[in-house]
């Protein structure tokens, strides 16, 4: 069946439990151990639809990769190493992350090579990454609305550049990072705050991209690599955004509690525990460690007794980005009216989400107002369900399909919810760690 049916509220639970490895981790370390000159080795590498678009385009690319249970190697050839024949198309599926940084990696192609993606990626917008690497020297073809597919061609003379990032899309910025790697001189970009994974792990791997972090944005300076880059072995953390439906479920269930083990707590990725803890949340975090530039620890999460509506300060809306339709849920048990804006980058994932947002939260009786890019939603702390919701027609947005989820579990009726194949692209056994917390065994 690709529909799932709930008809149940959760009970409440006291569990551990760990969450798969962190994707945009996950497909990071594809393209560096692919850059990187020998055998790179990687454990809880993310096994979802969006990495293994990841690791086939490698391959395509000339990279051997290998598999042996929990461990993945791949045998990188340097970062002139590709090898490949005319003509080749790369599927990037559903990762606009692999869509986007390979087109970095990209930029000196001596053939053109055509990206490809599902029917959700190929709504989305790549102008913002083909602008910037046009700077470069590269070449593109895109669609009218500037949407894949596209060709890439490269140039084997590659001029640096400078250019001003003012989205706060983690995305373009390590796309004109990769391409950064491969022109003469020094590239500058102006970015606005966001995710920070693919320059950590420059730092890690000892390449020539300096940071220099001020309040509302970063300078990165990157120079041309003509060194060898360093194998990368990596115990990969698990992925605080997939985390969040639990922590979400946890929240709203009561008398609960969960610890999830070893989570990537990265900065930049950890608004909504910032946003929630505002609410009147209880998270904590223990066992803090840096792993190889990342931040990780095990989260421990209890069930709210009275939520705080919010008026919630944009400058946390990028590191929470994946995480807004859970925290949604949230503020529609909170006591009073909150209040979110500035999110136009929600409607530029896999689906229109602060829309999806909108219907979700009136089909369960909740009062919403949109204007623009913000959201106010009239919370209600004695929210419960008594009737049937149906989901469908969301493009496959995984966090659509796992926050529907989570709402039924959280807040009774009968829910229909479609397309349960979505999770595979980020979460594969998501409803497996679920019926863990059910079953409390």
């Amino acid at each position: 069946m690709t529909k799932i049916i709930i008809n149940k509220k959760i009970e409440r639970f006291k569990r551990t439990i760990l969450i798969p490895g962190d994707k945009s981790l996950s497909i990071r370390w594809v393209l560096f151990a692919s850059l990187a000159n020998g055998i790179s080795k990687a454990k809880n590498l993310l096994k979802s639809e969006d990495v293994i678009a990841a690791i086939n385009a490698i391959k395509k690319l000339g990279i051997k990769v290998t598999n042996h249970k929990n461990e993945t190697k791949i045998y990188g050839r340097g970062i002139n190493g590709y090898k490949f024949k005319k003509d080749i198309k790369i599927n990037a599926q559903n990762s606009g992350t692999l869509g986007r940084l390979i087109l970095g990696i990209l930029v000196d192609t001596p053939y053109p090579i055509k990206i490809l993606g599902d029917r959700s990626l190929s709504k989305r917008d790549f102008k913002r990454v083909t602008d910037p690497l046009s700077k470069f020297g590269a070449k593109f073809k895109l669609q009218k609305n500037h949407n894949l597919p596209l060709t890439i061609s490269g140039s084997s003379k590659l001029n640096s550049i400078k250019y001003i990032e003012n989205r706060g899309s983690a995305q373009c910025k390590s796309s004109i990072i990769f391409g950064a790697m491969k022109a003469k001189g020094t590239t500058i970009i102006k970015a606005k705050k966001s995710r920070n994974h693919t320059e950590l792990l420059c730092k890690y791997l000892g390449l020539p991209v300096l940071v220099k972090n001020k309040k509302t944005y970063d300078v990165i300076r990157i120079q041309q690599i003509k060194k060898k880059i360093k194998t990368l072995n990596y115990n990969i953390p698990s992925d605080i955004s997939s985390s969040a439906f639990f922590i979400g479920l946890t929240v709203l269930s009561p008398n609960s509690k969960l610890t999830i083990k070893n989570v990537n707590i990265n900065p930049s990725r950890t608004g909504m525990i910032t946003i929630l803890r505002k609410m009147g949340v209880s998270i904590d975090f223990k066992n803090e460690k840096i792993y190889k530039g990342e931040k990780k620890a095990n989260i421990i999460i209890k069930s709210a007794k009275k939520l705080k509506a919010i008026n919630c300060p944009p400058k946390f809306n990028s590191g929470a980005i994946d995480e807004f339709l859970i925290i949604f849920l949230v503020a529609a048990k909170a006591n009073g009216i909150s209040f979110f804006k500035n999110l136009n980058e929600l409607n530029q994932k896999e689906s229109p989400r602060l829309k999806w947002a909108q219907i979700i939260l009136n089909k369960m009786g909740v009062r919403t107002i949109i204007k623009r890019n913000s959201i106010k939603i009239f919370g209600n702390p004695k929210l419960i369900i008594n009737k049937e919701i149906v989901i469908k027609n969301y493009l496959k947005d995984h966090r659509v399909f796992m926050t529907s989820v989570i709402a039924a579990l959280s807040f009774g009726g009968k829910w229909v919810i479609h397309d349960k194949d979505s999770i595979n692209s980020s979460f594969p056994n998501f409803l497996k760690v679920l019926t863990k917390l059910k079953n409390n065994d």
